[in-house]
C-alpha cells in the first residue's frame, strides 16, 4: 500500500513539474533585437539566421527596399544595346536551367515537366501575363505563385530580372510585326518557308 501511495505522489509531482515547465515555455521574455540575454554564450538575444536562409522584406513598408515598386527598365540602368543584349544572354541562359522545365523553351507552358504531367501553366502570352508589371513576375520568381516553386535561393534578385527581361522577349517574338523586323530577317522568315504571321510577326 505505501509502496502505491508513493508511486502517485511521485506522479502528482512530475505532473506539476511538467506544467511548471509548459508554463516556463509559454511565458518567455520578450527581447528586442541586439538586445543582451544570458541564454546564450555570447549574451546577445539576437541570433544569426541559419545557414541558407533567404532574406525577404514584406508589407508595404518594404515594397521599395524589396525591388517590388521597381520596375525592370528602371532596375537595370542599362545604358547601351550591349548591355541589354548581355542582360538578355544572361537570362535565356538563367531561363533554360530554372524555367524551361515548365514554361518550354518558348514559353508556351508545355516543358518537358507538364508533358510528364505537372500543371500546365499559363503561356506567357496569355493577357494576365503580358499586363503583369515586371516587379510582380520577379516577385513571382523569388516566391513562387502557385505550384510554381519560390527560387529565391537560386536565382538571385540580377539573375530574376534579366530572366523576366528574357520573358519579355519571347512575348515580344510571338507579337512583333512585320514592319518592326530587319531586313534580313523578313528575308530569313521567307527563305525558311514560314508565313510572317505565323513565324512571330503579322503583316
Amino acid at each position: 500500500m505505501k509502496a502505491r501511495h508513493v508511486a502517485v505522489w511521485f506522479a502528482l509531482l512530475s505532473l506539476a513539474a511538467c506544467e511548471r515547465g509548459m508554463h516556463n515555455m509559454y511565458d518567455q521574455p520578450y527581447y528586442r533585437p541586439g538586445a543582451p540575454s544570458q541564454l546564450f554564450a555570447d549574451g546577445n538575444a539576437s541570433r544569426r539566421p541559419p545557414w541558407g536562409t533567404v532574406a525577404a522584406a514584406s508589407g508595404s513598408a518594404a515594397a521599395t527596399s524589396s525591388g517590388r515598386r521597381t520596375e525592370t527598365a528602371a532596375a537595370y540602368q542599362l545604358t547601351d544595346a550591349g548591355s541589354y543584349l548581355a542582360l538578355l544572354q544572361r537570362g535565356r541562359q538563367r531561363y533554360d536551367i530554372y524555367c524551361a522545365a515548365c514554361h518550354g523553351l518558348s514559353g508556351a507552358g508545355d516543358g518537358m515537366v507538364v508533358q510528364r504531367g505537372f500543371p500546365a501553366p499559363l503561356p506567357f502570352t496569355d493577357p494576365s501575363i503580358m499586363q503583369a508589371s515586371d516587379a510582380g513576375l520577379a516577385q513571382a520568381i523569388q516566391r513562387g505563385y502557385g505550384v510554381m516553386y519560390p527560387f529565391a535561393d537560386r536565382v538571385n534578385q540580377g539573375d530574376g530580372q534579366a530572366i523576366v527581361a528574357y520573358i519579355r522577349a519571347l512575348q515580344l517574338s510571338q507579337h512583333v510585326t512585320v514592319s518592326q523586323l530587319q531586313p534580313r530577317d523578313v528575308v530569313a522568315l521567307h527563305a525558311a518557308g514560314v508565313p510572317a504571321q505565323h513565324g512571330g510577326g503579322r503583316e
